[in-house]
């Protein structure tokens, strides 16, 4: 793995304090607030730590609060449910005494059923190597000929990782957050780089479907687009798909504030 990479994998691999307790820490990126990403991919760790049973199929959560960098996040789960199929956990991140963030997640047993998708956009793999003065954990790079309307990224963890289906699902956790709310930007002709000072983003709620194992240190495609905003609170969704088969692995929607600040 890439420096970059293990360094997330390290912040992804929470601190047990007691049973059900859980602490984790962020970098020192001079960030003002934690990023959403990094407590989404937590908090799931969290939960899945909690599981001897199948693998996380689905989550929901909501940012409360802007979290501190400064000082460690408390995770603290509660097993809602042990069923023979599913398994479910409720986990709420605190810092200085107040929830920050909530999540709840779902875990599922595999068993079969009938099977359909959506079919994977036809763009072309990314052709030549990342540069390598720009070490980051996840190798993202925009896709060749966008949609008018969609925003399409192609990512992957920069380095190969251990084969735990849960780590995987933490780090694509991560992943989905870094572009989709600034896709509800680009139908007002607007970027974060366009309009700085001008805008506010911050992350409202997340919700991510695991449909298929998948592998995050392989190419996935990213098509993301924002079918609505208004009073101030836009929305945006994001399928996931497994650039070697061609099958749709992960579905993302997100609601963020986007608030003008002039």
């Amino acid at each position: 793995m890439s420096k970059a990479l293990d360094a997330l994998v390290d912040l992804l691999d929470l601190e047990p304090l007691e049973v059900n307790l859980f602490r984790g820490v962020s970098p020192d990126d001079h960030r003002q607030r934690v990023f959403g990403g990094q407590v989404a991919g937590q908090a799931l760790v969290a939960a899945g730590r909690t599981v001897d049973r199948g693998a996380v199929h689905s989550l929901h959560a909501y940012f409360l609060r802007p979290g501190d960098p400064s000082v460690p996040i408390i995770f603290d789960v509660d097993r809602i449910r042990d069923g023979r199929s599913f398994t479910t956990r409720r986990v709420v991140a605190i810092q200085h005494g107040r929830a920050i963030f909530n999540l709840s997640a779902s875990f599922h047993v595999d068993e079969p059923g009938p099977e359909h998708q959506a079919a994977m956009p036809d763009t072309p793999l990314p052709d030549r190597p990342r540069d390598g003065e720009d070490p980051r954990a996840i190798d993202m790079r925009p896709a060749p000929g966008q949609p008018t309307g969609c925003a399409r990224v192609w990512f992957r963890a920069d380095g190969r990782l251990p084969d735990d289906p849960l780590l995987h699902a933490c780090v694509v956790a991560y992943a989905s957050d870094l572009t989709l709310l600034d896709t509800t930007l680009s139908p007002h002709g607007l970027s974060i780089e366009t309009a700085p000072g001008r805008i506010m983003l911050a992350s409202l709620d997340h919700a991510m479907w695991f449909h298929r194992p998948f592998r995050a240190d392989d190419w996935l495609l990213y098509d993301q687009d924002s079918p609505v905003s208004h009073g101030a609170r836009a929305f945006a969704r994001g399928s996931i798909f497994a650039a070697a088969t061609g099958e749709l692995v992960v579905s993302v929607v997100q609601e963020g504030l986007v608030r003008p600040l002039r």
